[in-house]
C-alpha cells in the first residue's frame, strides 16, 4: 500500500490544482471542455497542436481504456482495497489532466490567429 501513497498524493495534488484553476472568474464551463476534446485530439493528432504530443494523448487514451475496461492489474476481488486504491490513482490522474489539457487547449485556440478572407486578423 505504501507504494500506491506518492502516486495517489500526486494525483490528488494535480487535481487540486486543476480544480482550483476551473473554478476562477473566465475559467471554461465543463461543457465547453467537453466540446473543445474532439477539436484537441483532432489537432494534436495533426501536429498542429503540439503541447498535446501524441505520447501523452497515448497515455490519456490508456488511462480511459484502463479505468472501463473489465481487466485489471490489481482485480478488486482480489485485493479490495488495493483494486480500488488504483482505479482511483488513475481516475484522479485523468481528471486533473483533462482539466490541466484542455484549460491549455483553449487558450491556444483562443491565442491563434483568425484566418479570414484576404488575410490573417488576430
Amino acid at each position: 500500500m505504501a507504494t500506491y501513497r506518492p502516486r495517489r498524493l500526486a494525483a490528488l495534488t494535480v487535481l487540486w490544482r486543476a480544480v482550483v484553476r476551473g473554478q476562477q472568474p473566465g475559467a471554461p464551463a465543463l461543457g465547453e471542455r467537453l466540446s473543445a476534446v474532439p477539436r484537441m485530439v483532432g489537432e494534436a493528432v495533426s501536429g498542429r497542436y503540439a503541447a498535446l504530443g501524441r505520447g501523452r494523448l497515448a497515455l490519456l487514451a490508456l488511462g480511459l481504456a484502463y479505468l472501463l475496461s473489465p481487466l485489471d492489474l490489481v482485480p478488486e476481488a482480489v485485493v479490495p482495497l488495493l483494486g480500488l486504491a488504483d482505479d482511483g490513482v488513475v481516475a484522479l490522474w485523468l481528471a486533473g489532466s483533462f482539466l490541466a489539457e484542455t484549460d491549455r487547449y483553449l487558450n491556444w485556440e483562443r491565442s491563434r490567429p483568425v484566418i479570414v478572407e484576404g488575410g490573417v486578423r488576430a
